[in-house]
């Protein structure tokens, strides 16, 4: 089985394009979407529009919970300026679906941990930064099922790992937001990929194993980058075109 693999698109139309152009080259079988699917200063509804007309198995990210137990004013400037573009129609997409999911006995869909989509599954804080966590700690925030493959994404990080020969965690990375700084959660901190190019991940499932690939699409990041501008947010701008955070730059 090919699975193609996205997370974390934040409304970034445009990069989810780019993907979806680049990933028909690699006919999958199935194709996953790992949450966040809408919350940010670009476009939102446009991006729900697409993922709701796509036979895509998607499942619920903190944003998409955020944008639903809420009222906007309690919301951050991100999940609000999505909220302000989503109809009923996406209102009732986002509530219907999942926060984890099995496509298979042994395949596992999160968006952070099976416990908390506010969690990181294979990374620690450290500093103001991010890094790979102990092998014991990842074994732990798996739990004790039966697993062979996870998928998840919420840290916008690459990873394709292989704990104790037993478990690939595969997270793609993010289709539509390459750096970011977390207020939310304590302590604060940054996560940042280094370039702009648009992420997913193929993966192949078979009796021989798992074989992965982590992909960086082009895309027209500088237009995104001028929307985020346009939107009020000087953070995304710089995010968006680089691939590095706007560490001057603190929101809540």
């Amino acid at each position: 089985m090919r699975l193609a693999v996205l997370s974390d698109i934040h409304g970034n139309i445009r990069a989810l394009e780019a993907v979806r152009a680049d990933l028909s080259k690699h006919s999958p079988d199935v194709i996953v979407n790992l949450g966040d699917h809408v919350s940010g200063p670009l476009q939102a509804s446009a991006t729900a529009d697409l993922l709701m007309q796509e036979k895509y198995v998607n499942i619920r990210g903190n944003h998409d919970r955020q944008l639903l137990d809420r009222p906007p004013e309690k919301m951050g400037p991100s999940d609000r300026a999505a909220f302000g573009q989503l109809d009923e129609r996406h209102k009732a997409w986002l509530a219907s679906l999942p926060p984890t999911l099995a496509i298979e006995p042994n395949i596992l869909l999160c968006h952070g941990t099976f416990a908390s989509d506010l969690e990181y599954l294979v990374e620690n804080v450290v500093g103001d930064g991010v890094q790979l966590a102990p092998v014991d700690q990842i074994r732990e925030r798996l739990g004790h099922a039966a697993l062979q493959l996870v998928l998840c994404g919420h840290s916008h990080l690459p990873r394709r790992l292989v704990v104790q020969g037993e478990v690939w965690i595969v997270n793609p990375g993010s289709v539509g937001l390459q750096a970011y700084d977390d207020t939310g959660t304590s302590p604060t901190h940054y996560v940042e990929v280094g370039s702009p190019h648009a992420r997913y991940a193929i993966v192949d499932w078979d009796r021989q194993g798992c074989r992965a690939e982590l992909i960086a699409v082009e895309y027209d990041w500088e237009s995104a980058s001028k929307d985020a501008a346009l939107g009020g947010r000087p953070d995304w701008a710089y995010a968006l075109k680089t691939g590095f955070a706007l560490r001057a730059y603190w929101t809540s």
